[in-house]
């Protein structure tokens, strides 16, 4: 049962106890006032609640309360009734995307999907939240990039921000600007590949009235919007040839012109860039110019995949399911072994993948651990099979202890000692007869699996990926598993020859 609370102010007592029934129905907490004034905000946080319907109200009582929500950054949205909506919306100052307008007579398919907005609306705070702390992990790769950002942060250098797509190199961005003197300015973010070849200078300098059929005002632009604080330009990798020219220019006089302008612009902007290209191939190819590539590239922070810093998961689970928490929608937990699962997988959309799996694990089962059964095919595809049924059964049979984390420990009962295997069985001969007295399948299937390492890794000459791809599985697989056996691949490599 979803127990987000909703709580409803309406004067029109007969309308706010349907608006009660229909919450109820689709398993809300309703908390119906005739006025905040009945509210004591000392008791309550903004964050507590789902959303906040607004009726008929006096504005006298409602602005104070809006001014109490306002004060927490993590804010639920306002649903107001449509006769009062724009009245609402211009003294409360709220974002249309804050303050979201619901039809009269109130309808249940409308107040499910403004009820669904205004979550993904807390979570997304919530997450913002949670960035602006920076990047999260004790890896080396993610240490060296906090590093960078204290040493940049003071200083108004140009940072060009690399990685695969869903790295965090956004996080990366803003951790860059909270820490700058220009924090209390403006972070502006802009994806240079998500906007049309045509749209984007416009959309970066602004224009004129007149400037283009449909430029029917002056607009400004995301340099002016920027003005004192920080502009990310995020994929500049996918900027046509065009619009390099002119990001050139802005960057060597920091002057630029609107569209249909005959005066040029002065901005104070620090520049972030980030792109998960390789520009040099792309200087290479003539898909991006050399003098720009150098003019960005003069602080590069390169951010690591989640596949390489796999020793960083624990954490990012358990903070994306705080950000779950604080945004309160639920929560959920991962049992030990499922953590150990996702270790497997390959990420190939990285921290985005993760949280967008997290979410979804979230709604469906809130409050549970999940085991490595309720994990969707693809993230449980590549667990071994000598440890995939062990697994599968402290899931289904075992219990659970909270930790207080993202994370669940198993409490398994005591087991009886494992069945030694027989000397008769070695790792040479894998597929001999099964003795009387049995085997320990376990340690004997490890102990295959081991003998191909280093087999393969003798034919590779120690060469990790080579090794990987004679043994058809993918290179971080392979190393998690020379650090499972503790081993390193020269002493596999020399104990062969």
């Amino acid at each position: 049962m979803n127990e987000a609370r909703v709580l409803v102010i309406d004067a029109d007592v007969e309308r706010a106890e349907s608006l009660r029934t229909v919450l109820d129905f689709i398993d809300h907490r309703p908390v119906v006032v005739e006025s905040v004034a009945m509210l004591d905000l000392h008791q309550h946080k903004p964050r507590e609640w789902a959303a906040v319907t607004v009726g008929k109200s006096e504005p006298s009582a409602l602005m104070p309360f809006i001014d109490w929500l306002r004060r927490d950054r993590l804010h639920p949205p306002l649903l107001v009734l449509q006769p009062y909506y724009e009245a609402v919306l211009e003294v409360s100052g709220l974002d249309r995307s804050a303050c979201l307008q619901l039809d009269v007579p109130v309808k249940y398919a409308q107040l499910s999907e403004l009820l669904r907005r205004a979550s993904l609306l807390g979570m997304e705070k919530a997450a913002q939240a949670v960035r602006l702390s920076g990047p999260t992990g004790n890896s080396p790769a993610i240490r060296r990039v906090r590093r960078m950002i204290e040493q940049v942060a003071a200083f108004d250098t140009t940072v060009l921000i690399t990685g695969e797509s869903g790295t965090g190199k956004e996080v990366v961005a803003r951790a860059i600007h909270e820490r700058s003197p220009r924090a209390g300015k403006p972070f502006v973010a802009v994806n240079c590949g998500a906007i049309p070849h045509e749209l984007l200078e416009s959309e970066l300098f602004g224009h004129e009235k007149g400037a283009f059929t449909g430029a029917i005002t002056a607009r400004k632009g995301r340099f002016e919007m920027a003005d004192g604080g920080t502009l990310f330009l995020d994929e500049i990798g996918d900027m046509p040839l065009s619009m390099q020219v002119k990001i050139l220019r802005v960057l060597q006089e920091r002057t630029y012109e609107r569209v249909g302008a005959n005066r040029s612009s002065h901005c104070d902007v620090r520049i972030i860039a980030a792109t998960h290209r390789n520009l040099e191939d792309a200087i290479v190819k003539g898909t991006f110019r050399e003098d720009l590539y150098y003019r960005l590239n003069v602080f590069p922070i390169e951010m690591p995949a989640l596949r390489d810093r796999m020793e960083d998961l624990p954490l990012l689970i358990d903070d994306l399911v705080h950000a779950i928490e604080r945004s309160g929608h639920g929560s959920v937990r991962l049992a030990s072994e499922t953590i150990h699962a996702l270790r497997s997988y390959h990420w190939p959309g990285n921290v985005r993948e993760l949280s967008n799996l997290i979410e979804r694990l979230a709604v469906l089962h809130p409050g549970a651990v999940v085991g490595v059964a309720e994990l969707p095919q693809r993230y449980r595809a590549k667990v071994q099979a000598s440890s995939e049924p062990a697994s599968l059964a402290v899931t289904t049979d075992a219990r659970y202890e909270a930790t207080g984390s993202g994370i669940a420990r198993p409490v398994v009962p005591d087991l009886p000692p494992p069945v030694s295997e027989p000397v008769a069985i070695a790792a040479s001969h894998p597929l001999g007869e099964l003795p009387p007295e049995g085997v320990n399948l376990k340690d004997h299937i490890e102990r295959i699996e081991l003998s191909l390492i280093r087999q393969a890794l003798a034919q590779a000459g120690g060469v990790v990926a080579h090794a990987a791809k004679l043994l058809n599985t993918r290179r971080t697989t392979l190393v998690e598993k020379l650090r499972k056996y503790g081993l390193s691949r020269e002493e596999l490599v020399e104990s062969e020859v």
